[in-house]
């Protein structure tokens, strides 16, 4: 190791003025003057000093994980696959999709926080995020400070559906039925603190009912009973209805965004429907491991940026229903302020149903 300094000291002490030629790897042969074996020495010092800075621009040198807190096949996993796609081109690298669900979320979410920091590793979830602190006495994981923060991906809204056996037509009529038969009616979500979840005891607070929930490890397999006839209604985003609605499979009966969804057209708001007020859209937030190197966040908010803001991924979005966020809120600072206001606005909402998943 300390041979290359050794031999400059011994050039510098004993000077030979001969000329000499370079060899041909860039290499200085024996026989150098001290001004020469001293340029090769700097050059050399220079390559190792620029060596961390080429490394860092490699990256990412091999697929990014991105991990889903929830089933394959349900909305979250749906939006991952696509947001892949569209980040991937952008890094030029692919994206993979581990699915990681349960426990509400909060399996995946604590199997992202402990991830290595490199950068090869992102978390895609939602609103989840900011409920799980209150549905949880204990956590494995500090939801908002043991993340780094990439940027707000899309809201997506949600629909208020049933199995196609269900013969009232319309919402007014299942309304009324529903509260006549809330003693027999099963209502499925994704586990405690999922977006399911959450409309359920939203949709239940409002109309002043309460329904036999029958909780999946997503909204995918849940999705797969309810088409099969096995549960009778569930609230999920439109990345996971809007298919089955279009095909035909589910009855739906109403969105719960403020204006109807572009890609159901012929949906008419809850709201516009008598329940007043009732609305509740989906965001999503894009997280890396706390300690993940700004250069590779700095990629990660460049490539969500690029996504959503790409036209194919819009459009695909918005065959589902679902919007991705304006520029301005593609950004780590838009995240932390939303993670940490939806955290103060459903803290209370919970706890005051005295209901934990623990």
């Amino acid at each position: 190791m300390h041979t290359p300094f050794f031999i400059a000291t011994l050039v510098i002490m004993q000077p030979d003025r001969t000329k000499c030629k370079p060899a041909a790897t860039g290499a200085v042969v024996p026989g150098a003057s001290a001004s020469t074996w001293l340029s090769a020495a700097a050059a050399a010092l220079l390559g190792a000093a620029a060596a961390p800075t080429a490394h860092a621009q490699e990256y990412p040198s091999k697929p990014v994980v991105i991990v889903v807190p929830a089933a394959a096949g349900g909305p979250t996993d749906t939006l991952a696959r696509n947001l892949g796609v569209a980040m991937g081109s952008a890094l030029k690298q692919q994206m993979i999709i581990d699915n990681s669900g349960g426990a509400g979320g909060t399996i995946g979410i604590n199997k992202a926080a402990k991830a290595r920091p490199d950068g090869y590793t992102v978390l895609l979830y939602h609103i989840g995020m900011s409920t799980s602190p209150a549905l949880y006495r204990k956590l494995p994981y500090d939801t908002v400070n043991d993340f780094e923060y990439i940027g707000q991906v899309a809201d997506v809204p949600m629909a208020l559906v049933a199995k196609k056996e269900m013969s009232q037509r319309t919402f007014a009529e299942f309304l009324a039925y529903a509260k006549a038969n809330q003693s027999t009616l099963t209502y499925a979500n994704a586990g405690i603190g999922s977006a399911s979840y959450l409309c359920g005891l939203l949709f239940m607070s409002t109309i002043q009912a309460e329904f036999t929930t029958v909780p999946y490890k997503g909204t995918g397999p849940a999705m797969t009973d309810l088409v099969a006839g096995r549960v009778d209604f569930m609230c999920d985003q439109t990345t996971n209805t809007t298919p089955q609605i279009k095909a035909g499979t589910i009855r739906v009966y109403g969105v719960t965004s403020n204006v109807r969804v572009p890609s159901l057209p012929e949906v008419p708001t809850l709201d516009e429907q008598g329940l007043k007020g009732f609305a509740l859209v989906v965001w999503n937030g894009l997280f890396a491991p706390r300690g993940t190197p700004k250069p590779a966040l700095d990629r990660l908010v460049g490539a969500l940026q690029t996504a959503v803001t790409d036209p194919a991924f819009k459009t695909r979005l918005a065959d589902l229903g679902a919007e991705p966020v304006p520029l301005g809120k593609a950004t780590p600072e838009s995240l932390r302020t939303l993670l940490k206001s939806e955290i103060d606005k459903w803290g209370p909402i919970i706890r005051k149903t005295g209901v934990y998943a623990d």
